[in-house]
């Protein structure tokens, strides 16, 4: 069963693909425009506390379902409660209404590491670019098409040839851009001030908001809730440590993030001068204000070219786990080959993908809930379904099979040596934290409460 699905070499391996998945936009675009929008040092802190707790508890639980299956998500969950099957569906939805409008954007991405290696940087700086340039019905289009041919030629070569392999090249240079990168940035005059906002907690910024932001950036970062880690840890031997790996991919995923912040934070600080409104954005802090912050700068174009790569790299491989996931739970039902099946969502991600391109230009009069469509793409996906996901995760693992049945196969591989923060965390506070998440974000979404 494990050589017809495929499984990755060993720690390693899972470790660089699974972080490869985590680390992505929603640690290098959406966590540094959070942390300077909830208080800079005081988000971080919650954030990393957050992510020992909250996101290691629905990590481990997601691996190990996997790992104790050996199937993916509709699978998975059938197989230990048929009655859950459900959830598995519920589960899969995510990944396949994520990955096309998640590779519109990787289009884009692609748009500007070309624009600035091409010497650019003046041109994509330039008020209005960004806006002109996704108003259009093609050249977007023609993008987004070869950021998703480049993620299913990826998942086209398998678990260990493919994914494995392209995430032990990326994930090491990432992380050497990120530092580079980060460094130049807290080097340039007057970026002290950004450093300090960015990384000294200031208890007077604090409040319920920070804390419910920073549970809903866990999901964007760490892959939760999407079928991701259920998929790969199908794919993870039974001799490779559960626990160790959940922790080497947190410190890969949260040290991506904070190093994003030390890139982005102290820049925009610099050429703001110092006005924190020019980091809340949105989309526009890394498609409008950054090529603007490169642009100023000298030798601008080198370092926008480094910070574009860094990005589509990290969106490659979260798009590439998508993808995967897609994949897997169609080889896993269905019985199709890879070949076929990998052809087949690229079609599909292609028809799919399209409204969310041209909903900008030619389709930016159609309006879903208020929102253009790739937005309200993003909203259902991470603000409705992870949440009802994640909440009936912990409903499943705490009530269901037990806390204990994931133990015992955490425990496999090693000594669980967190196994009663595991079991509180799924049982009692992820459950109650997820909840409050679902409702700020469905009353903020409808403009009912401002988060």
């Amino acid at each position: 069963m494990e050589k017809e699905r495929g499984s990755f070499s060993g720690k390693i391996g899972f470790v660089l693909a699974a972080a490869g998945s985590a680390v992505g936009l929603g640690n290098l675009w959406r966590f540094p425009y959070l942390a300077a929008k909830y208080g800079g040092g005081i988000f971080l802190l919650v954030y990393l506390i957050l992510a020992v707790t909250f996101g290691f508890a629905l990590m481990t639980a997601e691996i190990a379902i996997g790992r104790k299956t050996g199937l993916s998500a509709i699978g998975a969950f059938g197989k230990l409660k048929k009655k859950f099957t459900f959830l598995g569906y519920l589960e899969s939805l995510v990944p396949v209404i994520i990955l096309p409008y998640y590779c519109v954007i990787g289009g884009w991405l692609l748009k500007y590491t070309w624009a600035f290696l091409s010497g650019g940087a003046e041109v994509s700086a330039a008020d209005g670019f960004f806006g002109s340039f996704i108003a259009q019905p093609t050249e977007p289009a023609l993008w987004f098409f070869l950021f998703l041919a480049l993620t299913a030629l990826v998942v086209l070569f398998g678990v260990e040839k493919g994914i494995e392999k392209v995430s032990s090249i990326l994930m090491p240079i990432l992380v050497i851009l990120s530092v580079v990168v980060a460094v130049y940035t807290m080097l340039m005059p007057g970026a002290y001030r950004g450093v300090l906002y960015y990384i000294t907690p200031d208890l007077g910024r604090f409040s319920a908001t920070t804390v419910l932001a920073a549970m809903g950036q866990l999901f964007y970062s760490m892959s939760l809730s999407m079928g991701i880690m259920i998929t790969y840890g199908s794919y993870m031997k039974k001799d490779v440590n559960l626990e160790s790996s959940v922790k080497q991919i947190e410190i890969f995923d949260t040290g991506i993030a904070f190093l994003a912040g030390l890139m982005i934070i102290p820049a925009v600080f610099v050429f703001s001068g110092g006005d924190e409104a020019a980091l809340g954005q949105g989309p526009g802090l890394m498609f409008v204000t950054l090529p603007k912050v490169f642009g100023s700068m000298a030798g601008g174009n080198i370092i926008g070219s480094v910070f574009f790569i860094l990005v589509f790299f990290a969106a490659l491989t979260s798009s590439i786990s998508l993808m995967e996931t897609v994949v897997s739970i169609i080889i896993d039902k269905l019985k199709w080959s890879r070949k076929v099946t990998c052809v087949t969502v690229f079609i599909g991600s292609i028809l799919l993908g399209m409204p969310s391109s041209l909903g900008f230009g030619i389709w930016s009069g159609i309006k879903l809930l208020g929102m253009d469509i790739l937005s309200f793409f993003d909203f259902i996906s991470n603000s409705v379904l992870m949440p009802i996901v994640a909440f009936l995760i912990c409903i499943f693992a705490g009530y269901m099979i037990k806390p204990q049945a994931l133990i015992d196969e955490a425990e496999l591989s090693g000594k669980f040596k967190r196994k009663k923060l595991f079991t509180v965390m799924i049982k009692y506070i992820a459950p109650v934290c997820i909840i409050l998440i679902l409702v700020s974000s469905v009353l903020s979404a409808l403009g009912i409460i401002t988060i």
